[in-house]
């Protein structure tokens, strides 16, 4: 994969900040996809790493868990610090959490870790903060999702569209030597049009490019060729979305 810009993560995560939970139907999915893994029993603290404006923090909170929200855009943080929705706020990157080890007994991840430089190492600081017989759950997207984007845009302009996630095969390495399980679901989300679908992604922010290209706004003659080119299903535009919901509990 190509280098990762963590500032232009940042940047673009925050500008979709204010309208990110108008556009987080895949999050909720991926949420209750990887909820449904894990076992059911408090956990007195929680680690929310790539918090976003705090969805999953004002669930774990509403559980009475004591809420420690983590992400690496400002602004998503000050949505969720402004809608209270943990008890702690931190501002960093999953690769290099600044906390000390093993004080949580979960540390979520819900399709954050996608946009780390080296995933055994997000994993790796994830599990070091997590406490002795705790949990670490995360989510991230794999190799081949969203098909209907590369598909639509290589009819456009040749171009690739869509990051290069990790594959299956790629995301299991960098897990040996942890005990863990997985599961590994796919989400397809529609939407009246390709306008619309597009939307989608900027609105979570999603549409950072690793090779670090520029999006210029859609002309209306590029608009229609997406249209006629995105595979349709009853007449909608869908996006597909292929996961990794892993669990590992800290020995």
């Amino acid at each position: 994969m190509p280098s990762v810009n963590k500032q232009a993560i940042a940047a673009t995560f925050g500008r979709a900040a204010a309208v990110y939970q108008q556009h987080d139907e895949l999050q909720r999915k991926s949420a209750a996809a990887l909820l449904s893994a894990l076992p059911e029993q408090p956990f007195p603290h929680v680690l929310d790493a790539g918090c976003g404006p705090g969805a999953m923090s004002r669930y774990w909170r509403g559980r009475g868990s004591q809420v420690t929200a983590l992400d690496l855009s400002a602004q998503m943080l000050t949505e969720a610090q402004q809608q209270e929705t943990a008890h702690h706020y931190v501002l960093a990157d999953i690769e290099a959490i600044p906390l000390t080890q093993a004080q949580f007994d979960l540390t979520w991840s819900n399709l954050a870790v996608q946009w780390c430089e080296h995933l055994p190492t997000a994993i790796a600081e994830l599990y070091r903060v997590t406490r002795p017989g705790g949990y670490l759950a995360f989510t991230t997207l794999v190799s081949g999702s969203l098909p209907e984007v590369t598909q639509a845009w290589q009819a456009v302009d040749g171009g690739r569209h869509v990051n290069r996630f990790l594959t299956r095969e790629a995301i299991h390495e960098a897990l040996s030597g942890w005990r863990y399980r997985a599961h590994e679901p796919s989400i397809s989300l529609t939407f009246p049009d390709a306008l619309s679908a597009m939307r989608s992604l900027k609105g979570t922010g999603a549409s950072h490019l690793h090779d670090g290209r520029t999006h210029r706004p859609l002309t209306r003659s590029q608009l229609r060729e997406l249209q006629l080119a995105w595979p349709q299903h009853q007449g909608r535009c869908p996006l597909t979305y292929h996961l990794f919901a892993g669990i590992i509990q800290r020995d």
